[in-house]
């Protein structure tokens, strides 16, 4: 489902026997859910109809329909923060639908990331911690990589690790060019692949630590990947701006 064009050659009957396909409830509805393509993270969940699925085909908006209001709706409608559909799964048992898309801005109505912000781990353990984002390995880590950023010190006045890298160009240019190579010899001397991987692991967070200090950001990156790798090599490399 990665060219939209291709829907445009889809007959009536492949569109009655997809329809058919889903287990609607007995109000005609399946659960929608709304994931980001490049950060994995869960914007939303809502429910859609065939009305609903259709339109988001079409328009490659994620559409759904309102239980409230008896009606269809497409997320951004009113705020413009559309989140624009890449592609869409079906789960196992047919009886909900993932839109996987790029948001235009923020998803939930209160202006956060995603719907997603509150641990249930800290409401049972009655923390009076801040609302924070459902995040994944990766992006839990660029936080934290960002949070040291905007640190002014620790409490003995030493800066950590990361903080160090972040004020050091040398050190941190040093220290990827250090972890890249030791990357390298465990294809070279054949050791064990959790040697590669936690030398991966080394690469990884110092390379972060410069995208943080450059202000780019993860997303950014597998944007560009998979932009870079829906196509082939010979056609993305020729369009690669000078």
């Amino acid at each position: 489902m990665s060219n939209p064009k291709s829907f445009l050659q889809f007959s009536t009957l492949n569109f009655d026997l997809l329809l058919d396909s889903i287990k609607w409830d007995d109000k005609g509805l399946a659960v929608a859910i709304a994931q980001n393509v490049d950060t994995g993270a869960v914007l939303m969940q809502g429910f859609a109809n065939k009305d609903a699925l259709l339109t988001t085909i079409s328009s490659r908006k994620a559409t759904f329909y309102s239980r409230s209001r008896s009606t269809l709706w497409t997320k951004g409608e009113t705020s413009l923060n559309f989140i624009n559909v890449s592609e869409i799964f079906l789960d196992c048992d047919r009886d909900s639908i993932m839109y996987l898309g790029k948001p235009d801005g923020p998803t939930c109505h209160t202006g956060s990331e995603t719907c997603y912000f509150t641990s249930i781990d800290d409401m049972i353990s009655s923390q009076a911690e801040e609302n924070k984002l459902a995040l994944t390995t990766l992006y839990a880590l660029e936080s934290t990589i960002n949070q040291r950023k905007e640190d002014r010190g620790s409490a003995n006045g030493k800066p950590s690790w990361t903080k160090r890298l972040l004020l050091d160009d040398n050190l941190l240019c040093s220290k990827i060019r250090e972890e890249a190579d030791e990357l390298c010899r465990t294809l070279e001397e054949n050791e064990e692949k959790t040697r590669t991987a936690s030398e991966m692991a080394d690469v990884l967070y110092h390379a972060m630590v410069l995208l943080a200090k450059r202000g780019v950001k993860v997303e950014d990156v597998l944007q560009i990947l998979r932009v870079r790798f829906s196509q082939s090599g010979i056609e993305e490399k020729k369009n690669r701006k000078a």
